[in-house]
């Protein structure tokens, strides 16, 4: 792989108004040195959280379109990232490209729900089907909603470190190498972001310093910088540390200026931070 070089093919939607998808995914990968290519599954004028009915331009069509392209010129990708999806259609467009880039770093975050529930457009049909595009990713980045989705299990609001590693095993167990789960609250108080490396059989976390505010897009960025980490050769814990440190920064920094919420996370302040490629040792065994 030539690190001077890489390239992620970015399967989101793009909103107007609201940093996150495609919004936040394009300048994060580009801070850390990798090339974002955008394969847009839908436009919005904003995202869905706040604003009202937002204008939304749907690009199931647009998979094929661009696959047939780049098949035509034998283009290559270092790495494909999905994330949410606006129907059964955009999930079979989306395995037609995992199915055309099989031997690339394969990264699925699965946009299903938070805090419970699944978004509104996901029907049990897509939830289901989401599955097939975990089977054949390497790494997976849901949050605790989206893992309990995954494993058809109930929501759990505080877990312990043996509930959390089962939960790791399992999801790995449906196919990614690499399980990550964000914003996992403990029996003990703490909120974690925890990981799972399979090949190797090792459970981390990473403890989250956040302030009590929820934010759109946060987890956007995090499975962002979890893939341009892992791509450029950070193991496992450290691309998770450098994602929660991360967020962190840019959490603390919005909610001291005291913006509207709505529109997401300050993060254009915090990219210098990113840029830096710091290493880390936070992260600990789980």
């Amino acid at each position: 792989m030539n690190n001077a070089n890489l390239k992620v093919a970015a399967i989101h939607d793009i909103s107007g108004i609201g940093r996150c998808s495609l919004s936040v995914i394009l300048p994060i990968l580009s801070a850390m040195g990798v090339q974002a290519c955008p394969v847009p599954t839908a436009i919005l004028s904003s995202h869905t959280g706040g604003f009202g009915d937002p204008s939304f331009h749907d690009l199931t069509r647009y998979l094929g379109e661009s696959l047939d392209h780049y098949k035509k010129l034998e283009f290559q990708f270092d790495c494909l990232y999905s994330g949410f999806l606006a129907s059964e259609q955009q999930i079979d467009g989306c395995l037609e490209y995992f199915s055309h880039y099989k031997d690339v770093l394969a990264v699925v975050d699965p946009v299903m729900g938070d805090h419970g529930k699944a978004y509104r457009t996901y029907t049990p049909t897509m939830i289901r089907r989401i599955g097939e595009l975990v089977a054949v990713a390497d790494v997976i980045t849901p949050n605790l909603t989206e893992a309990c989705m995954l494993l058809d299990q109930s929501h759990n609001e505080a877990m312990s470190r043996a509930q959390a590693k089962s939960m790791l095993a399992k999801l790995s167990e449906k196919g990614p190498a690499y399980v990550l789960v964000t914003s996992v609250p403990m029996v003990t108080g703490e909120m974690l972001n925890i990981g799972y490396d399979a090949n190797r059989g090792t459970y981390w976390y990473v403890r989250c310093n956040y302030v009590p505010v929820n934010y759109p897009g946060t987890g956007d960025m995090f499975a962002a910088i979890v893939t341009g980490s892992l791509l450029t050769g950070d193991s496992l814990p450290i691309a998770m540390e450098r994602a929660t440190r991360f967020l962190e920064l840019a959490i603390n920094t919005t909610y001291s200026y005291g913006s509207d919420r709505r529109e997401g996370v300050l993060f254009e302040r915090c990219l210098p931070w990113l840029m830096e490629n710091r290493m880390f040792s936070g992260f600990e065994p789980l």
